[in-house]
């Protein structure tokens, strides 16, 4: 399995930005995919998640309407759409796997398989 995070880059402060995670080799579940990110010297945190429906979609309270996940299972992708952008949403974002699963609590030892992330830069 293998998930690979693309799309980021530096913005300004108030744009927006459209994150791809693509997923590949893992057919043998309805997995749930979260996207994740961590800031300089800060730990890694929780985005957003969504399970394999796309019906459930927690958030984190700091990006709760402003950032919208959603998947395409078809296609093995997932997204992260990012508006209002803020300083504080600087960071490496990563992507994530994991089996089947509709709730809302997603911490990272849940997490399976991980890809490698893509940093995303706002600037004021």
């Amino acid at each position: 399995v293998q998930l690979q995070a693309s799309g980021g880059g530096v913005v300004k402060v108030g744009g927006s930005l459209r994150l791809s995670c693509t997923v590949s080799g893992r057919t043998f579940d309805r997995y749930a995919l979260g996207w994740f990110r961590q800031a300089p010297g800060k730990e890694r945190e929780f985005v957003a998640g969504i399970s394999w429906s796309g019906n459930t979609t927690p958030y984190a309270d700091s990006v709760k309407g402003r950032f919208t996940i959603s998947r395409d299972n078809a296609k093995n992708m997932m997204y992260l759409q990012m508006n209002s952008l803020k300083p504080e949403d600087t960071a490496v974002y990563y992507c994530a796997s994991r089996g089947d699963y509709s709730g809302t609590s997603y911490p990272d030892w849940a997490m399976d398989y991980w890809g490698k992330g893509t940093l995303v830069t706002v600037s004021s």
